[in-house]
């Protein structure tokens, strides 16, 4: 007879229970199954039947297990309590459920635990240690009374957490008990847990728990420190959890995962994941070496799996976890350029930039009325249309979308007052956004149209106070992406230097000084031409101080003053 005993708890999944617990009695290991009140009559006579013919099969009476509540407690307790009697000869108790899997060879365990036999491997900590409480519950679930199921009466329960709460009720932990917690699955010396069960106090101790919330993540784990000479604060079973404290299933193709974890038992097993039961129980001879268990080995691969569930990838909204205004990962997933004024400032500028820097320089993505997408292309990476109403119906997603179907090469584009704004607060909250303006650029096209000045003026004040809003945003304190801003006199006075710096930023290309410029409109006439807007009392402020007389064509930068240092 084997020195481990194991407890089940069962629930669902009858035949794979049915299953391990023949492969635990195979090593000669006592096994107690306590099947949930839940499961009907019939259905657990002929789980019994089944396992008629094993000898050290034992069933326990039934509880009804409300997940959070007492009764899994009490489960325990009894099924525990007929395998301490029925087996004298062990020393060891392994909880389990049943849709735990041995790992391991079950002779390996017992191997172990005989190298350890005053060891008791509980997870034990006290709750101002526990960093995976989920549900906003530390110590109150000590402190505070909960007869009502979490699950079932959920309001009721949350009420009168309330109520308690706000009368200030506070229960008193019996003396000498420090609460701890822990994963609900341990293995227990035969001393610690029949001090447990023996305890002249448990009444006591049993009233209080039985209305602490979540008592089997906290029951034995506080009373064994109370009797245990050695506890590894750790559970020889794998059982990981998501973010929302909910355990993760294992499936078929994490068959190899499970082999790197090096641990005994493994939850919560998938009834369907053939794979795993076959490999697990019925191939000894590609059973793991002997090692000492360390889950921590797959640990990356969960926390990044959290992440993943969480986070998300930076710039990807996907329908399974859109996420909350502001707590995006990342509002695009790389950089890109937005300018704005330079298509009407210098002609020809997109072919010029693209040659320049080997990005790929769009027109107007924002136009009224449709995309202008590079080369006059309708259709773009991932299926992306130039029609103005589908990208319009989500601006900020149109835009992120360009950005993720095109990783790797650097996008940039053209804009102005009279685009659609409806991405200007995206844009300008997007860390990767390099944002260069020439303010009042947008007039140079005016002034180039051939309209009644009266229509001029009334255009120009319309697009003067969209862009006087768009500016607001760009200077706002939440506006993180990288932002330059000119007004079109400060721009023309240097434009090769500011040029480069726009070049320097974008960095696709090796060049690094500019050979070739851009070929500025001719601006003759037009200092002319805003005096005339103020002359007809619309004052066109964002161009900067503007000179009235003639500009020159492509004027050179002025030679800067010399100046004597001392």
């Amino acid at each position: 007879m084997s020195t481990v005993g194991v407890v089940m708890l069962v629930h669902t999944a009858l035949e794979r229970a049915e299953q391990v617990a023949r492969h635990w009695t195979a090593s000669k290991c006592p096994v107690v199954i306590h099947v949930d009140q839940k499961v009907n009559r019939k259905t657990y006579q002929a789980f019994r039947e089944r396992l008629k013919d094993n000898a050290l099969v034992r069933f326990s009476g039934r509880h009804r297990c409300e997940w959070g509540t007492w009764g899994i407690v009490a489960a325990t307790q009894e099924a525990a309590e007929l395998l301490l009697r029925s087996a004298p000869e062990v020393r060891h108790v392994y909880l389990a459920s049943g849709s735990c899997l041995p790992l391991r060879p079950v002779e390996e365990l017992i191997d172990y635990l005989a190298a350890r036999p005053q060891t008791d491997f509980i997870e034990s900590a006290t709750t101002a240690d526990v960093p995976w409480i989920v549900g906003g519950l530390g110590t109150e679930r000590f402190t505070l009374r909960f007869p009502f199921s979490w699950k079932k009466r959920r309001k009721l329960f949350d009420a009168y957490v309330a109520l308690q709460r706000r009368v200030k009720f506070r229960r008193r932990v019996p003396a000498g008990l420090v609460p701890h917690m822990g994963s609900q699955w341990w293995c227990l010396t035969r001393q610690t847990l029949s001090a447990i069960l023996e305890d002249p106090e448990r009444a006591r101790y049993d009233s209080y728990f039985r209305h602490v919330w979540i008592p089997d993540e906290s029951y034995f784990q506080t009373l064994a420190r109370q009797y245990s000479t050695k506890i590894e604060s750790r559970s020889l079973t794998l059982s990981k959890f998501d973010y929302q404290g909910k355990p993760h299933i294992f499936y078929d193709d994490h068959l190899q995962l499970l082999r790197r974890s090096d641990c005994f038992v493994a939850r919560k097993i998938w009834p369907q994941a053939e794979r795993l039961y076959q490999a697990f129980l019925t191939d000894p001879a590609g059973a793991m070496k002997r090692t000492e268990p360390n889950p921590g080995k797959i640990d990356r691969i969960f926390s990044k799996a959290v992440e993943r569930r969480t986070r998300g990838r930076r710039g990807l909204y996907m329908q399974s976890r859109f996420p909350r205004h502001g707590a995006e990962n990342g509002l695009t997933s790389g950089p890109y350029s937005m300018l704005q004024g330079f298509s009407e400032l210098f002609e020809d500028f997109e072919p010029w930039l693209a040659r320049t820097t080997g990005a790929r320089v769009h027109g107007h993505l924002f136009a009224p009325d449709r995309a202008e997408l590079a080369e006059g292309q309708h259709l773009f990476n991932g299926c992306l249309s130039d029609n103005a109403a589908l990208r319009d119906y989500n601006a900020e997603r149109f835009l992120s979308n360009l950005i993720w179907n095109t990783r790797g090469e650097r996008q940039c584009f053209q804009f102005g007052p009279a685009d659609t704004q409806k991405a200007n607060w995206f844009m300008a909250r997007d860390t990767h956004a390099q944002i260069s303006v020439i303010s009042g650029a947008w007039a140079i096209p005016l002034f180039k149209s051939n309209r009644n000045f009266a229509d001029l003026r009334s255009e120009a004040a319309r697009l003067q106070h969209i862009e006087a809003e768009h500016l607001k945003i760009l200077r706002s304190q939440w506006a993180n992406a990288r932002i330059r801003i000119w007004s079109l006199a400060e721009f023309i006075e240097a434009p090769m230097e500011n040029l480069q710096a726009i070049v320097d930023e974008i960095g696709t290309t090796a060049q690094s000084h500019l050979n070739e410029a851009p070929r500025m409109v001719d601006l003759q006439g037009f200092g002319q031409f805003l005096q005339n807007l103020k002359n007809q009392g619309m004052h066109p402020y964002l161009m900067g101080d503007f000179p009235v007389e003639p500009a020159p064509l492509n004027n050179p930068e002025r030679p800067r003053k010399p100046y004597l240092v001392k």
